[in-house]
């Protein structure tokens, strides 16, 4: 009798196990912008894609706009068991639908508030901003590179810095000139600002914006770029020297099997470039070997541990805003308000997070 009671209980647990596992979970996407913009919203959406083609169920909602999102939020959190919300706007909306849904599980991204059904997520993307400004300060010929400047939170002056630094650590006379046009996904701003920079001598074209507007811009006139977010040579050929991509699919797998087998936890990711979540689009022809080969062994050294934000960085004025041999800790590179010295343009009043 005993042993029969044994083996049902046995099977009871096995199948209360595997019920978890099985757990059919389905996954939504809050986007800021449209999926065929080239860029930011495009990486995502093949991120989505990812998991489709391991048999997951997906829905995405594209051109939300931040103001609105709470809306679109709380409608993807009534049929979905995990949300993403994709753009830094969407946060205060994630955080009032967590408290309200909480059995259904939300990831805002590039956040720094929580629930204990909400966590955030990001990647080190200024690690690769650092490894393109490497390759444009090795082929500006004016020593003037121009980046056409999104919105001015911190992790847009960030990666401005960060790509700053890069250009510094190849070429110490260089330039970086910024002008901001205020919109994620603006083509017409996109391009009035790149030809705005062109005519005040930038050779090379960095984008920080959802289209490769700018870049085909540059494309136009003669000059190199730099893409953002995605690879976009398809745009502009060998002119694009390369982009700073991501691969989102490696994040949202790791999360859907966290959610799917019931060991997800609330927490901060931010992952780094030797997760390959941030990384280099393939680098153009043009780009000579002895940068490549430099771009390499730095792309190797970022994943070892090599630091970007290492002192002494000074301000546009020239004050110290990090001593020798000390390193930007993680909260103070998500609230920089500060550019480096060497770009020229002005942060906003009321730069933020």
């Amino acid at each position: 009798m005993k042993t029969k009671v044994l083996a049902f209980l046995v099977v009871v647990m096995f199948c209360m196990v595997n019920t978890a596992w099985s757990k059919d979970v389905k996954v939504g996407f809050v986007y800021v912008g449209p999926t065929d913009d080239g860029g930011w919203t495009f990486a995502h959406d093949k991120g989505r894609k990812h998991l489709e083609s391991m048999g997951v169920k997906t829905t995405y909602v594209e051109k939300v706009n931040e103001a609105d999102g709470y809306r679109t939020i709380r409608k993807l959190a009534r049929t979905n068991d995990l949300v993403f919300t994709t753009s830094f706007g969407f946060m205060d909306p994630t955080l009032r639908a967590a408290k309200e849904f909480p059995k259904t599980t939300f990831m805002h991204l590039g956040g720094f508030k929580t629930n204990k059904n909400m966590g955030t997520y990001f990647g080190r993307m200024y690690q690769a901003k650092y490894l393109a400004g490497m390759i444009a300060g090795s082929m500006t010929k004016t020593n003037t590179i121009g980046v056409v400047g999104s919105h001015p939170i911190s992790e847009i002056i960030r990666h401005i810095n960060a790509f700053t630094l890069g250009v510094q650590a190849v070429n110490p006379t260089a330039k970086v000139e910024v002008v901001w046009i205020n919109q994620w996904f603006d083509p017409p701003k996109e391009i009035s600002a790149a030809n705005s920079l062109m005519d005040n001598g930038c050779d090379i074209i960095m984008s920080t914006v959802d289209s490769p507007a700018s870049l085909q811009a540059a494309k136009k006139r003669g000059f190199y770029s730099v893409g953002n977010d995605n690879d976009q040579t398809e745009f502009v050929g060998d002119n694009h020297l390369t982009a700073t991509i991501w691969d989102w699919g490696i994040y949202y797998e790791h999360v859907y099997k966290q959610v799917k087998n019931g060991t997800w936890k609330s927490g901060q990711d931010w992952w780094g470039i030797e997760t390959g979540l941030v990384k280099l689009a393939p680098l153009s022809p043009l780009v000579p070997e002895a940068v490549k080969q430099k771009v390499e062994q730095t792309t190797k050294d970022l994943a070892g541990g090599m630091e970007v934000f290492k002192g002494p960085i000074y301000n546009q004025k020239g004050e110290l805003m990090l001593a020798e041999g000390k390193n930007h800790t993680d909260a103070e590179m998500l609230n920089i308000t500060y550019f480096v010295k060497g770009i020229e343009g002005s942060l906003p009043k009321g730069a933020k997070h």
